[in-house]
């Protein structure tokens, strides 16, 4: 969405039984200086400094029956016609100053559940430089996050421990230690784990550090662990401090559950890369007729100071489209709208065969390619299952499928023999 010099900007999905411009205006009254009646004090002068404005109305079909429950019915003609369109509105950044929590409260609040509209979603934002003047986003990005492993201009390849929960510390650095030795460049904990009591945050940390520091003493070359510190926000500072005390060089989030706020003092206080896990994200994504878009996501959580934020891959194991997915990591890699450049994490059941197609839709290597069962579950164990993306990658740029590879590099058969049936 284009960006406004100091406008704030919303981009809606709507439907609604009443006149799109009535629905529209209850939209913007609600947002802004209005309430649903005519109240002392809310003069002409003040509706035009502070109201919401309406960009634009572009209606975009009809159906007979409404998307969500609960929704007032306008009769017309004795039967109500549900109306979609595509709606933008607008507000003066005096109404909301550069505050992350009352844009999100201004452009998704109380509009979710009003009564006259049987859908809702927002697409898109847009917002001034002013939220850059405060927030000052990414400490590290592609390039940081590469620099820390020690690598050159291509994907981070990873992976995610497996299983999720159940691995003692020492399990879990045994599993990292054969992973990192096939030469993986990122590893994080599943967003299942945390400070849980077969597995101690702080007793996680330092096994698990201890492998990769040796490695790195070794080679010259240090893995990113990225270790959920997900809880209270005096625990993150302080499990963020302990894993740099200890050698570390990522922290994740999750960004749903931790908020906008806990992102953005840890970002301000952290030295490490913030990982930003967006678990919970069907919540706000899955239905076409209420939640918000991924660029909205990208946008308030790369301002609020994200290196990396998921976005799933292409034919992935939930229900999100291709399309949906490729619009997402454009959206880390080129944003629109005042938001910030973050390494797009590509993950949800990826293995070799997408890195072809993934690179021929975005013509880049600055993402993250994650594989859980992509590489723990290889047939020929971890290691051949590292090195099947890293061949696999290594062919996308080229523009050879997994299918042209396979004749030279037993790992990319035995994963196309395995993962494609």
């Amino acid at each position: 969405m284009e960006k406004q010099i100091d406008k704030i900007q919303a981009k809606y999905f709507i439907e609604t039984s009443y006149p799109l411009e009535k629905a529209v205006e209850i939209m913007a009254g609600e947002q802004s200086s209005g309430t649903f009646v005519k109240v002392p004090g809310e003069t002409a002068e003040l509706k035009e400094k502070y109201a919401a404005k309406v960009v634009k109305i572009e209606q975009t079909g009809e159906v007979i029956q409404p998307s969500l429950p609960g929704a007032k019915a306008l009769a017309t003609n004795g039967k109500p016609v549900w109306k979609q369109a595509e709606i933008t509105l607008e507000w003066p950044i005096h109404n909301v100053g550069a505050n992350l929590s009352n844009l999100m409260a201004t452009v998704a609040g109380n509009l979710f559940e009003l009564a006259p509209f049987s859908a809702l979603k927002l697409l898109d934002i847009s917002v001034p430089d002013a939220f850059k003047e405060k927030y000052k986003g990414p400490g590290h990005g592609t390039l940081g996050t590469r620099k820390l492993i020690g690598m050159d201009n291509r994907p981070i390849v990873g992976t995610i421990i497996k299983p999720s929960v159940g691995l003692s510390p020492e399990a879990t650095a045994q599993q990292v230690s054969t992973l990192i030795e096939a030469g993986l460049d990122f590893i994080k904990d599943d967003e299942l784990m945390g400070d849980s009591p077969h597995s101690p945050f702080t007793e996680r940390v330092d096994k698990v550090m201890e492998v990769i520091n040796a490695y790195a003493d070794k080679t010259g070359k240090k893995p990113m662990f990225a270790f959920n510190l997900s809880g209270d926000m005096d625990d993150m500072l302080r499990r963020h401090d302990y894993i740099l005390e200890k050698g570390g060089t990522c922290v994740m989030l999750s960004l749903n559950w931790t908020g906008i706020t806990a992102v953005e003092k840890l970002s301000r206080h952290s030295q490490l890369p913030i990982h930003g896990h967006r678990n919970g994200w069907g919540l706000f994504a899955r239905s076409e007729a209420i939640g918000l878009g991924f660029r909205v996501f990208h946008t308030i959580y790369s301002l609020a100071g994200a290196d990396h934020i998921h976005t799933n891959g292409i034919r992935n194991k939930f229900c999100e489209t291709d399309a949906s997915v490729i619009d997402s990591i454009k959206s880390c890699l080129s944003p629109q709208g005042g938001g910030y450049p973050v390494t797009p994490v590509i993950s949800s059941g990826q293995w070799a065969e997408q890195a072809l197609d993934t690179y021929n839709e975005v013509q880049s290597t600055d993402v993250m390619y994650l594989c859980g069962g992509g590489i723990t579950g290889h047939p020929g164990g971890m290691a051949a299952g590292v090195k099947s993306i890293q061949v696999a990658w290594e062919g996308a740029v080229k523009g050879k499928s997994v299918y042209d590879l396979a004749k030279h590099h037993p790992e990319v058969q035995q994963a196309i023999d395995f993962y494609s049936k």
